[in-house]
């Protein structure tokens, strides 16, 4: 173990929640409490400028939840989830959690999840893992689409609903999202954001481009053998072969209802 103090921060949008955690954490002089957050907005921006060790996070909160938060803060430090719903358990572990306290929970319990905390902390892990997205990605149940992109910029987070995201272009190991004009870069890959997206409302139509199909207004001719899609905005994106024939079934579809 490090000789120097582990830094925590406790985010859960209960006070009584906090306050419990608060008389656990006061028997471990090794922890100090570097923070406490009563919701996700919060935590991130105390994340970011503090940059704790260990995070104690409630995952059903209010406009933002633990996953979305820890898609967001990363995965560079350790993370015990505490939630009353026990359908997430699970989910934690797929997210790389250390571990998961269900809600009420002993002294004992908390003992051992704060014990393989200290031994994460203590072991240098030989193989990364995977962006924040991906992980969030894999803690959602099949056909469990996105409703809504969380997007952070430094301590500023932006909240995108997907029926107002016009395409998602990808830029290397980020996905440049634009909606309404502006664009917010994302590190995420656009393979894992096609997979989150529900395929009745998004469409890959390129190795680089996902459209949101209520925003195609039609399909152009570029070249002898090629095509762009045009959106309401007038935005012109190219189409490659399969995404032609994707697009165009789609298209047919549409007309003919």
């Amino acid at each position: 173990m490090p000789e120097s103090k582990i830094r925590a921060v406790i985010v859960d949008d209960e006070e009584l929640a906090r306050q419990m955690l608060r008389e656990m954490l006061a028997s471990h002089p090794e922890v100090e409490i570097a923070a406490e957050c009563a919701n996700g907005f919060e935590a991130v921006k105390a994340v970011t400028e503090l940059k704790p060790d260990l995070i104690f996070l409630d995952i059903q909160m209010p406009k933002l939840d633990g996953f979305e938060v820890l898609e967001l803060i990363g995965t560079g430090r350790a993370t015990i989830f505490v939630t009353a719903f026990d359908e997430y358990a699970l989910r934690a572990f797929d997210a790389h959690a250390v571990d998961y306290l269900l809600k009420p929970f002993n002294a004992a319990r908390f003992e051992t999840a704060l014990e393989r905390a200290k031994q994460r902390l203590g072991e240098h892990p030989s193989h990364p893992l995977p962006p924040p997205a991906e992980l969030a990605a894999s803690a959602r149940s099949p056909k469990q689409y996105l409703e809504r992109i969380v997007v952070k910029d430094g301590t500023r987070v932006t909240i995108i609903p997907v029926a107002r995201l016009d395409y998602a272009e990808a830029q290397d190991d980020y996905v440049a999202l634009n909606t309404g004009g502006k664009i917010h870069l994302k590190q995420q890959t656009i393979s894992s954001l096609e997979a989150a997206l529900d395929p009745a409302r998004f469409l890959r139509i390129h190795r680089s481009y996902i459209v949101n199909l209520e925003k195609v207004a039609r399909i152009e001719p570029y070249s002898k053998d090629s095509y762009i899609v045009i959106l309401s905005n007038e935005i012109q994106l190219p189409v490659s072969r399969s995404g032609y024939a994707r697009l165009r079934a789609f298209l047919d579809q549409k007309t003919a209802m």
